[in-house]
């Protein structure tokens, strides 16, 4: 089901400022914000360099550690810190490892990990997919069957395999889609903040829709 309608003005703007916060989660991503003019501030963009695409992701995925709620015992048992690992061939660089440095989500330190299978994400709360990974996208997903791990990805056809967040441009901007069903299977719980600001939010999604 369509949750946001591309010419609704009102949840454009909504989805405008959610970004704007979501790019100054790290004080050295506030003068990229300003660089966008997500803040109305001239001149700044020749003092900034534009964020890459993946600079843009790597800040969503720190929020969205932020607004998604994960089960209490499953909270308790995995350890002193918030991991948000990438599986497969790593896109970000050192942009994730300088965006989560010095957070903290729910009282615990944010620190990235690269795994190498789906094996391996037993203490990852997120859990970005790479393109690299699309091959085998189906057994991973069978892999982490009800886990409570939120998995996010930029592939193509991604909630339709099970997916539960993708990364999509629209408008030359990043933005991105929920499968809710996921989720819910996951014992997940994604905030109202977030699935307001999402594209599109789908439940069920069928094969080739």
């Amino acid at each position: 089901m369509r949750h946001v309608q591309g010419t609704d003005s009102r949840q454009r703007t909504l989805r405008d400022e959610w970004t704007c916060r979501v790019l100054v989660c790290r004080t050295w991503l506030t003068a990229v914000a300003l660089a966008w003019g997500l803040l109305g501030i001239p001149g700044v963009l020749a003092q900034s360099p534009k964020p890459t695409d993946y600079d843009v992701k790597a800040a969503y995925l720190y929020n969205f550690g932020r607004f998604v709620e994960w089960p209490g015992k499953v909270a308790a048992t995995q350890g002193g810190s918030f991991t948000v690992c990438v599986l497969g061939q790593d896109p970000f660089g050192p942009s994730l490892d300088a965006t989560l440095a010095g957070e903290t989500i729910g009282g615990k330190a944010v620190v990235a990990r690269r795994i190498s299978s789906a094996q391996e994400s037993d203490n990852c709360q997120i859990l970005f997919l790479s393109l690299t990974e699309a091959s085998r996208l189906n057994k991973i997903i069978t892999d982490l069957n009800k886990k409570p791990v939120l998995t996010v990805s930029d592939m193509p056809q991604f909630l339709k395999s099970g997916g539960m967040i993708q990364f999509v441009l629209e408008e030359k901007r990043i933005r991105f889609e929920v499968n809710l069903t996921a989720t819910q299977r996951a014992g997940l719980t994604l905030s109202s903040e977030l699935l307001k600001v999402a594209t599109v939010v789908r439940k069920n999604p069928p094969p080739g829709d």
